[in-house]
């Protein structure tokens, strides 16, 4: 009896998660695999995307349950589309070679996301290749983590280097992906972003493959009269038309400390003119702020600098245009696996974002 209460006290203990918590999304899900493989630590979690009109695992989640699971030959109960409810028991995660496929549209840059935290402290590169969606709406495009979140990356020590092969769109998909995924010599090393810097450079450009070329012109044009850019600053991406058919539209502002890209997509009930104006309100709501970045960056960057202060001991600060009802659900779940603790200041100009070594 007592040796095998030792047993059970030398396990690590499972972390309970419910899904319908805050935003009640995906971002649960995969932020609670990532840390899963990345401590070593059991996660169930119940109520899966239970803010969702469809709840429950879908493709792109299954997908990155299962990747999670190959880094780390991890135990796993639920992994079925529609389940609600998942049991995720990791080993340890293994650097090396992966293909990683979402069989539809679904965004396969969500399975990196799920995958990428772990990998970084994987102790060698890991080469991985993905398949499905790379443009798609409610998920990082692949020029945002490109222009954006990689070099946020590389600011830690570490190293993410990224090619787009082919660009995939709602509803064909087919878009594939090669990310290398190189670790930190030693500890990853916390920064903080809290000023943007001076603006060096601002452009939009417009992926329409298997459109009209109309429809990418009055895009621009309605972007670059709004905006006052011109000339060299509006620009038609490359994108091969049997990529298609698809339309992002893309804004990049590069400032000294920081890339910020934002992304409009087309719809069929939406017309070049209203795309143009959606991503003109991004935009101009996050230049009108004092913060280095925007609300999609900032979910991405907590986990970053969390994981590098667990690892530092080091706190770290950024601050955002504004703080989402998503990144406070991503700032509990972390909490929840590393011994952080994040404290949010909340301001009009420019919110504040902490995290710090829990006690």
């Amino acid at each position: 009896m007592q040796a095998q209460e030792q047993e059970n006290a030398a396990l690590p203990r499972t972390i309970a998660l419910d899904g319908a918590q805050g935003e009640g999304g995906g971002q649960i899900l995969r932020t609670s695999l990532a840390l899963s493989v990345a401590t070593g630590q059991p996660v169930a979690i119940e109520n899966i995307r239970a803010g969702r009109a469809k709840p429950g695992l879908m493709r792109q989640h299954l997908a990155c349950v299962n990747a999670a699971a190959e880094i780390s030959g991890a135990r796993v109960e639920g992994a079925e589309l529609g389940a609600q409810s998942l049991r995720f028991a990791p080993g340890a995660v293994r650097a090396g070679a992966y293909q990683f496929t979402v069989a539809s549209a679904g965004s396969c840059l969500l399975v990196l996301q799920t995958v990428l935290p772990p990998l970084l402290l994987a102790g060698a590169p890991s080469r991985v290749q993905l398949r499905g969606g790379t443009h798609n709406p409610m998920a990082p495009p692949f020029h945002f983590l490109e222009r954006a979140f990689a070099p946020l990356v590389r600011r830690l020590g570490a190293d993410l280097q990224l090619v787009l092969r082919r660009a995939g769109f709602y509803p064909a998909g087919g878009g594939e992906v090669e990310a290398t995924i190189v670790p930190a010599a030693g500890l990853l090393q916390p920064f903080d972003l809290l000023e943007r810097g001076e603006a060096r450079e601002r452009h939009a450009e417009c992926l329409a493959p298997g459109l009209a070329r109309h429809v990418p012109t009055r895009e621009l044009e309605t972007l670059g009269a709004a905006l006052g850019w011109s000339g060299e600053q509006l620009r038609y991406g490359t994108a091969r038309q049997d990529e298609g058919p698809g339309n992002a539209l893309m804004a990049t502002l590069v400032h000294a400390n920081v890339t910020e890209v934002f992304t409009a997509f087309g719809e069929k009930t939406l017309s070049a003119e209203q795309v143009a104006h959606a991503l003109v309100k991004e935009v101009r709501a996050f230049l009108q702020s004092e913060a280095a970045v925007g609300p999609h960056l900032a979910d991405q960057l907590a986990l970053l600098l969390a994981l590098a202060t667990w690892q530092s001991g080091q706190a770290a600060a950024f601050t955002c245009s504004e703080v989402t009802e998503h990144t406070r659900t991503n700032c509990a779940v972390i909490e929840r696996f590393l011994p952080v603790r994040f404290a949010i200041a909340s301001r009009r100009a420019a919110s504040t974002v902490r995290v710090a070594p829990a006690g």
